[in-house]
């Protein structure tokens, strides 16, 4: 057995021990997890209320109007791009900031919804700007769900999400000696729930490296595709002009392409196990 499978063991099979864990490691767990995300929400729920104001005439009746929040369906997107394009020529740092903010309190939670902000990312900032900024921004997020799952989720997981995680426990085992490309296959696939895969991969000994990056460039072509469809905002009037079937089947191509390289290096492993005396 090679290192990264003795590493892989250790962690693994360490927590499925206590799979149940007592009411008190769950309740301090749930205490842990709610404080940091009650001070994350204080911080969005700061900058939205210290605002700077907007320059003109109708500054205060424009600072008052628009109530800052998460955008839950595409008329509610529009409303929101076209307040904060007018706001950022004034205060792009702040917009920034702002901007920032949001998408990582949803990636650092597993919030759904993810979709809105790469469409405002689009709206706000152009293709070429929004597109490195989201996936940046979706990689560090994940990642602070990675270690918030390491920190305080363990013992939740397992006890809520057991059945679930059995499965995906066997199948990183048999994809070890090509991890990566194992996990950048879940990313592209485009019926992946990347919420489940953030919280479990700290649970399954999935290297933190590894899963950033799998993250930063798995979602590059969803990222793309949304934020590219946000840089055009009003011509869209249903997230079905974005998701049509051409362009899922393309994602799942890509997808599988990635498994190539991992079944590659599998068989290498096999072959050279063979030749060894």
């Amino acid at each position: 057995m090679h290192g990264h499978e003795l590493i892989y063991c250790f962690l693994v099979t360490k927590p499925m021990e206590s799979q149940q864990g007592s009411s008190s490691k769950i309740l301090v767990a749930f205490l842990a997890l709610g404080s940091v995300f009650l001070s994350a929400t204080g911080w969005l729920y700061w900058l939205s209320i210290n605002r700077p104001a907007m320059t003109g005439k109708d500054e205060s009746e424009n600072n008052r109007s628009i109530e800052l929040s998460f955008p839950t369906n595409l008329d509610e997107l529009s409303v929101m791009a076209s307040y904060l394009q007018q706001y950022k020529k004034d205060h792009m740092s702040y917009v920034l900031v702002l901007f920032c903010s949001a998408y990582l309190y949803k990636q650092t939670f597993a919030i759904p919804g993810s979709v809105f902000m790469n469409l405002l990312g689009g709206a706000l900032f152009g293709v070429w700007k929004a597109f490195p900024l989201c996936c940046f921004l979706t990689a560090v997020g994940a990642t602070c769900c990675y270690l918030l799952s390491y920190a305080f989720g363990r013992t939740l997981v397992l006890k809520y999400f057991n059945n679930r995680v059995a499965p995906l426990q066997n199948k990183i085992q048999e994809n070890l000696q090509s991890l990566f490309f194992f996990l950048l296959f879940l990313r592209f696939f485009p019926m992946s729930p990347n919420w489940f895969l953030n919280i479990t991969s700290p649970i399954l000994g999935v290297p933190i490296v590894q899963f950033f990056f799998s993250v930063l460039i798995g979602l590059m072509p969803y990222n793309f595709m949304c934020i590219q469809t946000g840089s055009v905002l009003s011509e869209i009037t249903s997230l079905n002009d974005m998701l049509t079937f051409d362009v899922l089947l393309k994602m799942v191509g890509v997808a599988f392409a990635a498994l190539l390289p991992g079944i590659l290096f599998r068989k290498y492993g096999k072959d050279k196990v063979k030749k060894e005396p």
